[in-house]
């Protein structure tokens, strides 16, 4: 029975050595709760690091078994991966990058070459318990490489992949060395999840122009497979907080709090250790707010939790040194014999104490540099069981997508920051209650379990549409037969495109000249006589003549205006008019003026706006833009606006690639059909071809073929064999 597989970094405990022995810490994490759900159901396995350093096999022995009974599979690392693959790559090279704090990071060699090696290891640790039909749903950006290392053992998995924290822009993630080799790692997973929808842009825009492959409404076809991009903003398990909050020993600790800070705003802050948190700019801010406005000293407190995080990093350290100052600076500038202007705790806090300072605050202050989602805002807004309290949230978090009633601000912008301080203050309860009532209406719908449900509804339906719109592939069996077939055949009918058909796209469509290999094979083909090949192109006569015309071979030239037989002559069967051409010309010819790299080829009834050169973005838009316009224009004239790979023609409604093939079928008599292609153009051919005809697609796009090869060499292949 298929079983679904996560793996995450860590695994949802923590395993540490005491005087007793090994103990297990489950932690209290939003993943470890929406996912519990899912790992512990019948063979489901997590898969993950389990946080503490393992030499001793006959422990590590002891770790796998303990953690098999919780459905659980540890994957061991190294004092120096942990150094040069977590410390490192992830936390000093991607965590920086993708924070937009690229002045941070390292670009190391030796902690690429461990990233590479570590994501090789869950690998392997994945194949030692995945099978073909299981659901795979890797995590975060630790693990980048990993769907796609997963894809090359077991080519037909489900894989999902989701990244926590948020995905640059472009221009950021451009600086990364291994920026390549980390998105091809990402896009062998089949769907994959950011929490905004901005980060689905930055990640879309980075593989047009880094990677080459475009998207269609958040769909990229790389070939092989289509892939899914889409938002799935990360909730929490709102009830746990409503229900913390409602608890006795939450209650008790309340008023513990209440009478330590009687007659006290209570702003609650609460941060790991780090630069994206912008811990330093909301004391400058807070320090400023005091400033401004004297009336509140005595009246509010900001009550300041930072849990430690890598402090023995030397940054991180500064960081602390700079924070530890600044409340010192505000403290004992402000402070008096009652009142001290901010409480400030650099430890973790139990879940049921931050479920109290939840409940009593008046504001929360979330206002991260950047953030991929923050949890901290929701568990606020679940535990305000009274509905009072205002949340200011930072724009720069994932959460101000969804929590339009959080008073928003720019975290580098420190008056504003004051201005909202003062304006939560002053808020009448009534509106706080509008405000609150909206956003845990959100949390509440949009919770841990709707984010795990909708995620793996969205990987169900995007196995379903690559199944619906792949060609079956040609399989040993398949080919066999086509074999046999062609060989018992007395007439045979070879239709063959040519550029992605019989050799691969080259940037400048004059440099696809045929070499030695496809000449002797097609010249073995069509020595037979019992085989007719016929070149089915969209290429112009002249060029398949120089190219191929001492082959006897049949042509169908410029999509079926100029046909010739194995040694007769060039002939166009009906009558066509070129004079459309003057009014299209200079149109193809503006879009060159205007979009370096892009060129005209002029054939005998077409024209061709040609953009394999064009940066990826720009030609996306202008083929898209040109299209449009042509498409208008071609109505009234009798034309037909074809996008091919790369290419936008302009030709005769007239004249498709069906239209020549039938003639070919209605002139030579045949018990036997192959025909081959690769883009839009050759679906024309495919559609008139007979029921029992061996048709191929190239690629792996939606097509009328029957089944699909991955690329021109295998097509070269298959031809060799009929030879």
């Amino acid at each position: 029975m298929p079983k679904t597989i996560i793996i995450s970094n860590r695994l949802p405990i923590k395993v540490q050595r005491t005087e007793e022995g090994l103990t297990y810490e489950t932690s209290e994490g939003g993943l470890a709760t929406g996912l519990g759900s899912i790992y512990k159901q019948d063979d489901n396995i997590w898969i993950g690091w389990p946080g503490t350093f393992f030499n001793d096999e006959a422990e590590q022995q002891q770790v796998t078994q303990d953690l098999a009974e919780q459905s659980m599979h540890p994957v061991f690392l190294t004092e120096a991966e942990i150094r040069d693959f977590y410390e490192g790559f992830s936390n000093e090279t991607l965590w920086p990058t993708f924070h937009y704090f690229s002045q941070y990071a390292v670009y190391d060699d030796a902690f690429w070459e461990a990233y590479q090696r570590v994501n090789q290891k869950f690998c392997t640790a994945v194949m030692e318990r995945a099978e073909p039909g299981d659901t795979i749903w890797v995590h975060d950006y630790q693990l980048l490489l990993l769907p796609s290392l997963i894809r090359e053992q077991i080519q037909e998995s489900t894989i999902g992949f989701f990244q926590h924290i948020p995905f640059p822009s472009f221009e950021v993630f451009r600086m990364l060395p291994w920026r390549k080799q980390i998105l091809e790692g990402m896009l062998g997973a089949d769907l994959i999840g950011f929490h905004t929808y901005d980060d689905v842009r930055h990640f879309l825009s980075s593989v047009s122009r880094i990677v080459g492959l475009s998207n269609s409404q958040g769909f990229i076809d790389n070939g092989y497979r289509t892939i899914m991009v889409d938002a799935f903003p990360m909730g929490i398990d709102d009830k746990k907080y409503s229900e913390l909050a409602k608890a006795p020993d939450t209650k008790a600790k309340m008023e513990e709090y209440r009478q330590a800070l009687t007659g006290q705003k209570i702003v609650l802050s609460i941060d790991r250790l780090d630069y994206s948190k912008g811990i330093p700019q909301r004391l400058q801010a807070f320090e400023l707010f005091l400033k401004e406005n004297p009336e509140f000293h005595g009246k509010v407190t900001l009550f300041m939790l930072v849990v430690p995080s890598r402090d023995q990093v030397d940054m991180y350290r500064q960081l602390k040194e700079n924070i530890d100052e600044l409340v010192g600076r505000i403290n004992s500038s402000f402070r008096t014999i009652t009142w001290n202007p901010i409480q400030y705790f650099y430890r973790s806090f139990p879940i049921e104490e931050l479920s109290a300072l939840y409940s009593i605050a008046d504001i929360a202050l979330v206002t991260p540099m950047r953030d991929g989602m923050n949890l901290v805002c929701k568990e606020f807004i679940a535990s305000k069981l009274d509905k009072t309290g205002v949340l200011i949230l930072s724009e720069m978090a994932g959460a101000s997508r969804e929590l339009a009633d959080a008073v928003l601000i720019n975290p580098n912008d420190l008056g504003q920051m004051v201005q909202s301080l003062r304006e939560a203050l002053e808020m009448p309860e009534e509106e706080q209650k509008i405000r609150m009532k909206h956003m845990q209406d959100i949390v509440q719908r949009y919770n841990i379990h709707h984010w795990v449900d909708i995620f793996m509804n969205r990987l169900e339906y995007i196995k379903l549409k690559q199944a619906s719109m792949a060609t079956e592939y040609l399989s040993a069996e398949e080919r066999d037969l086509l074999l046999s077939s062609f060989q018992k055949a007395k007439q045979r009918l070879l239709f063959l495109d040519y550029d992605g058909t019989l050799t691969s796209f080259t940037k400048d469509p004059k440099k696809a000249i045929p070499d030695e290999e496809l000449l002797s094979t097609l010249e073995c083909l069509a020595q037979d006589s019992k085989t007719r090949v016929v070149i089915v192109s969209g290429r112009d006569r002249n060029t398949l003549q120089n190219w191929l015309g001492h082959l006897p071979v049949d042509f169908i030239a410029e999509h079926g205006v100029w046909f010739k037989e194995r040694n007769g002559e060039w002939e166009m069967p009906q009558s066509l008019s070129d004079a459309w051409k003057d009014e299209i010309r200079p149109i193809l010819e503006l879009h060159v003026s205007r979009t370096p790299g892009s060129f005209v080829e002029e054939k005998d009834f077409s024209l061709v706006w040609h953009y394999r050169k064009v940066d990826p973005v720009l030609a996306a838009l202008r083929a898209r833009e040109l299209s449009n316009y042509l498409l208008f224009i071609a109505s009234n004239i009798n034309l037909q606006v074809m996008e091919g790979d790369k290419i936008v023609e302009v030709k005769n409604s007239e004249i498709n690639k069906g239209i020549g093939s039938t003639r070919w079928m209605n002139q030579h008599p045949h018990d036997f059909i192959l025909c081959i292609g690769d883009d839009r153009t050759d679906e024309d051919m495919f559609r008139v071809m007979p029921e029992e005809a061996f048709t191929i697609k190239v690629g792996n796009e939606r097509s009328l073929a029957r089944f699909n090869l991955d690329n021109a060499k295998q097509v070269r292949k298959l031809l060799k064999s009929l030879c």
